[in-house]
């Protein structure tokens, strides 16, 4: 078998067992909303938000690996939401081990096939900005006098000369280098 045939057979079963994993999760989730009061669109908007933040979030963990980027948040976000479609489904479940096991299993396969998905990208860091200047961005720049040094006269001249009037200093602003990282306001990275 070539590996580009075992490639498409790996994602056809990916897909089938997603797909009806996903069915399976998305149902439970209706059906225990509508039984606990919810309206039948409620049902169906929770089953949404439940098991597309899933997957959601299993791509944006594996784009933050990719780029190197902090994946705490996500993948506790990731868990979160996986046992709350976990815990649909067996709550839905005949209320028994056989019952409890045979419900859990589309959460189940779904976090083995996210688990194995994101296993297979590899965490690169990410590559330093080549225009990205030495040093501390916020050191203040070093002022530079436009007027050259003189030598020392050996005699005083005669004639008293005016007063030099020196130039101001040249102050340049700070360099400023747009990074890759989106920066959230009251955060401390």
């Amino acid at each position: 078998m070539s590996e580009r045939t075992e490639t498409a057979v790996r994602l056809v079963i990916l897909l089938a067992i997603g797909t009806m994993a996903g069915a399976a999760a998305f149902t439970h989730v209706h059906d225990l909303s509508v039984t606990h009061g919810q309206p039948d669109w409620i049902g169906w908007a929770n089953a949404v938000a439940v098991e597309l933040m899933a997957i959601y979030l299993g791509l944006e963990l594996r784009a933050r690996r990719r780029t190197g980027r902090p994946v705490g948040l996500v993948g506790s976000l990731l868990v979160a939401f996986a046992l709350l479609s976990l815990a649909a489904q067996v709550a839905e479940a005949e209320p028994s081990v056989w019952g409890w096991t045979v419900a859990a299993v589309p959460s189940l396969a779904f976090l083995a096939l996210v688990k194995v998905v994101l296993s297979n990208a590899p965490a690169v860091p990410p590559a330093p900005e080549p225009d990205q200047p030495p040093g501390d961005w916020y050191e203040a720049p070093e002022q530079a006098t436009t007027e050259p040094e003189r030598p020392a006269d050996p005699v005083p001249p005669a004639v008293p000369a005016p007063a030099a009037i020196s130039a101001p200093a040249v102050v340049l602003p700070p360099r400023v280098v747009q990074s890759n990282r989106p920066h959230v306001v009251g955060i401390i990275r």
